[in-house]
């Protein structure tokens, strides 16, 4: 049986939208990763990566176009393309069902974390006068390692956040969104890519680092 992390609890309901496909195996375990297409109240979608055991699931069956409903871990790790270093995000899976019930937009998609400021806050304003803080928590695992979840504040909270110091102990509440933007190479082409993030509804602030 999995243990629960109280630091980083996640759960998320949508339709499976890709092939299952293998990646990787942990002392004998083996992983499998597929797309969770998950639906906004707003009509727009998150499409998350999710990793599951085979052991909790049948990885031989064809799971697509499915209902799954999914409680575990936001987790990341560093992943080595070409030259540089890409910080990976998924939803680590400690258990899953599978819903013959058409899907819901409410409250299918809820997170929350506890953890460390571990870079100084980025403060903005969009074109629009909205305010956005972008900030990076470092989550601890219980077997001494840690998760660094991006994490996006709005309006009052992301003021508020952009003054708090590094090392300075969170818990939040939110959900787990992606965001396709554009990227201009050196060359100049053009990469379609996706950014993953926790957009946060509610903080608490739990040690302040500046003390």
């Amino acid at each position: 049986m999995n243990r629960i992390n109280e630091n980083n609890r996640a759960f998320i309901n949508g339709r499976i939208v890709s092939d299952v496909k293998f990646s990787h195996e942990f002392y004998g375990e083996g992983f499998y990763e597929f797309q969770l297409e998950i639906p906004r109240i707003s009509g727009i979608y998150d499409v998350i990566p999710v990793i599951v055991s085979e052991r909790i699931f049948n990885a031989n069956r064809d799971y697509s176009g499915m209902v799954a409903s999914i409680s575990g871990e936001y987790r990341s790790f560093n992943k080595r393309i070409g030259d540089r270093t890409a910080l990976m995000l998924s939803l680590f899976a400690n258990g899953i069902e599978f819903e013959e019930y058409p899907l819901e937009t409410y409250e299918n998609n809820k997170i929350q974390l506890y953890g460390f400021v571990c870079k100084e806050p980025v403060y903005r304003r969009t074109p629009k006068g909205r305010d956005i803080t972008d900030v990076l928590i470092a989550v601890n695992r219980g077997n001494g390692k840690s998760d660094y979840i991006p994490c996006i504040f709005w309006g009052r909270n992301a003021v508020y956040v952009s003054r708090l110091g590094v090392e300075t102990k969170i818990g939040i509440s939110g959900r787990i969104q992606s965001r396709p933007y554009t990227k201009v190479m050196p060359d100049g082409k053009v990469l379609d890519k996706v950014a993953y993030e926790v957009s946060v509804s509610s903080l608490e602030v739990l040690e302040d680092g500046r003390n």
